[in-house]
């Protein structure tokens, strides 16, 4: 459908006092709504974000794709605009989007998103990051595997200029806390589906690959002391994901 269109900004939260002004600032004047789905946080998200005139809804936190599609449910508009509380869209990433908003075209559109980590820009280990957060919602939904989603369109999807500005861990603590929780969610995902995980492979050269893709073949020594640890982080997460889900497999043989 070509022609100009309304589009609804989505955020999910959950104790987001730190970032929600600053992504809900960042987007509001370019969609036509925000609404915020919020698993009832503890901190001053709430109120942060009725203060801003946001539409505020509550509802209890079942996984990533779970909420996200219910968030995208709770949007007036079929043109949905996602993102997390501690993305912000950048200058040029929000006039691509008015282009778009005023002749859409496709069924989705992507971004690259640009990674802050603990302070510093990764523009090689964690770049171009490719996200789709721009699309019709009768053409696609939130997919993947918890906790790594994905929008998936079926249709036609083009890229646009601009990055999404992804504030993602302030510390190396955040990082290394979201890992432990990260992994025992993917695994226990990747056990309900049947998937199994064989230790030479999956534990062991699994986590070596990811560190070397990262860190060598995508440059990521370019980016420095956060360059390396963010690829050691990042293998460390697959090693513990596949311990784990191979763990999980060698358990359900013995019973």
């Amino acid at each position: 459908m070509a022609g100009p269109v309304k589009i609804s900004g989505v955020i999910i939260t959950y104790n987001e006092e730190r970032n929600i002004e600053a992504c809900i600032n960042s987007l509001i004047d370019i969609v036509d709504e925000v609404v915020v789905v919020d698993s009832y946080s503890k901190d001053q998200t709430e109120e942060i974000c009725k203060r801003l005139g946001v539409r505020f809804v509550q509802h209890a936190f079942e996984g990533h794709i779970e909420q996200k599609n219910f968030a995208m449910d709770q949007a007036s508009y079929d043109h949905i605009l996602s993102l997390d509380a501690d993305e912000r869209v950048s200058p040029k990433m929000k006039a691509s989007i008015q282009a778009v908003k005023d002749n859409w075209q496709a069924d989705g559109y992507v971004f690259n998103r640009f990674n802050n980590y603990c302070g510093a820009w990764l523009r090689r280990s964690w770049y171009p990051d490719k996200k789709l957060r721009l699309w019709d919602r009768r053409k696609g939904k939130w997919g993947g595997t918890n906790p790594h989603d994905k929008v998936i369109v079926s249709g036609e999807v083009e890229k646009l200029k601009g990055d999404l500005l992804h504030y993602a861990y302030e510390n190396l603590e955040e990082h290394y806390e979201q890992i432990k929780k990260f992994a025992i969610i993917a695994a226990h995902a990747k056990f309900r589906q049947g998937k199994k995980a064989n230790f030479i492979f999956h534990v062991i050269l699994s986590p070596l690959y990811k560190f070397f893709r990262k860190y060598v073949l995508r440059l990521g020594f370019l980016d420095g002391y956060y360059g390396f640890i963010f690829s050691g982080l990042t293998a460390y997460l697959n090693f513990m994901k596949y311990l784990r889900l191979w763990e999980l497999n060698r358990n359900q043989k013995r019973k």
